[in-house]
């Protein structure tokens, strides 16, 4: 059975133009000529002409691919086809008005944020003391670093290259909170809890040989500190001593953890958006999800009808 893109004439040519000009792969052909033929099929359909189709057409199709539960990074592909072929067209003089013009694809949406429990991340800060235990000399030095770059993370939210790159300077005053310079040079001030400052004050304890380094962390790295790629291997390690997956662990789920337990316990968004630096609080939006299942909970508990009657 012909389909309804080899029973058009253009659709071939086009696809001679991807393969002839534009080097394309036999698969990409083929996929160009079934994403087109489901649209001159539905065309075939209302009695329409490709070359007589306007944007309501092709707004019409691409409902129909939604109403049957088309994913929106399909219905973007399918667009992105047609859009082409339309391109096409009007390069040749067949049509002289482009009917996909203006038209802007279904937005993907934003994938939520990995996540750790709490039980997780107290399982990876354990590991993390735990191997500071019976340590000496330099492999205790590293093991207070690490840790304490750990409690630092989860206490603050800081992104691991705010983190790692700390000056020495941020001790100075009240240690309780650190001033951090973020993006475009914004600054913020974190609180820490009593776990990171006891934490900051071990390791203190033994990078006295460091005391002239400018940097909070400093190594020998040729950057002068802990580097942001040796940070999230140590933390893909330590993620194995507390038995979960090092795929699952990274600095910034660490900073998303952060940001979900924090509003899973009645933090206010705005807080939130500041404690983490955000310049716009549309990004900070991504977490809202924690925030529905927040009310829902409330709801389910609270709500006199939400319960069962015996």
């Amino acid at each position: 059975m012909t389909s309804a893109a080899g029973r058009n004439d253009h659709v071939a040519d086009f696809l001679a133009m991807l393969s002839a000009e534009r080097g394309a792969s036999a698969n990409t052909i083929e996929a160009y000529a079934a994403d087109l033929d489901g649209y001159l099929g539905f065309l075939v359909t209302k009695g329409i002409a490709p070359a007589d189709a306007v944007a309501d057409n092709v707004l019409d199709y691409l409902g129909l691919l939604a109403s049957e539960g088309q994913a929106p990074t399909s219905r973007a592909r399918r667009l992105s086809a047609i859009k082409q072929f339309y391109r096409f067209l009007v390069a040749e003089d067949v049509v002289s008005d482009d009917p996909t013009a203006g038209l802007q694809g279904p937005k993907k949406r934003r994938a939520l944020p990995k996540v750790l429990s709490v039980d997780e991340v107290d399982r990876l800060l354990t590991a993390s003391e735990k191997q500071c235990e019976g340590q000496e000399g330099r492999a205790l030095f590293r093991a207070l670093r690490f840790h304490c770059l750990l409690e630092l993370l989860y206490a603050t939210g800081m992104r691991v290259s705010e983190l790692v790159g700390l000056p020495r300077s941020v001790l100075r005053g009240d240690t309780r909170v650190l001033t951090i310079k973020g993006k475009g040079g914004r600054e913020r001030m974190v609180p820490l809890n009593s776990k990171a400052r006891a934490a900051l004050d071990a390791f203190l304890g033994v990078s006295g040989r460091f005391d002239n380094s400018e940097w909070l962390f400093p190594s020998n790295a040729a950057l002068g500190h802990v580097t942001r790629q040796g940070f999230a291997l140590d933390l893909k390690e330590i993620a194995m001593a507390a038995k979960i997956s090092p795929e699952r662990v990274s600095p910034h789920v660490l900073r998303h953890a952060f940001a979900s337990h924090l509003l899973d316990r009645g933090a206010d968004l705005r807080a939130v958006q500041q404690l983490l630096g955000h310049a716009d609080i549309s990004t900070t939006e991504i977490y809202t999800h924690v925030l529905q299942e927040r009310l829902k909970a409330l709801v389910q508990a609270h709500h006199p009808l939400a319960k069962n009657k015996t």
